[in-house]
């Protein structure tokens, strides 16, 4: 699988819950944190300054998922990319 173009393939990485006040809050339960961190699949030939492998953050509303190979990634473009690890 190959991105092209300005697209991104990432893997989604699920973070531990934080501990805020005492409590845990979940991915799911924290409308707080719009960033969402991710490691990058594949890129396409017209991204520049991010490379396979890398971790990023990008906007969690960004893209839409793909199935391939038994597993769900997201396609999102380099717009959506706010910091490079």
């Amino acid at each position: 699988m190959k991105a092209i173009n300005y697209f991104i393939i990432i893997d989604k990485i699920k973070e531990a819950p934080k501990k805020v006040g005492g409590l845990e809050v979940m991915e799911k339960n924290n409308n707080d944190i719009r960033y969402l961190k991710a490691e990058v699949v594949s890129v396409g030939e017209k991204v520049e300054h991010v490379k396979e492998n890398d971790i990023i953050r990008y906007d969690k509303h960004a893209g839409h998922g793909i199935e391939w190979g038994g597993k769900l990634y997201q396609v999102i473009t380099i717009n959506d990319v706010v910091i490079v690890e």
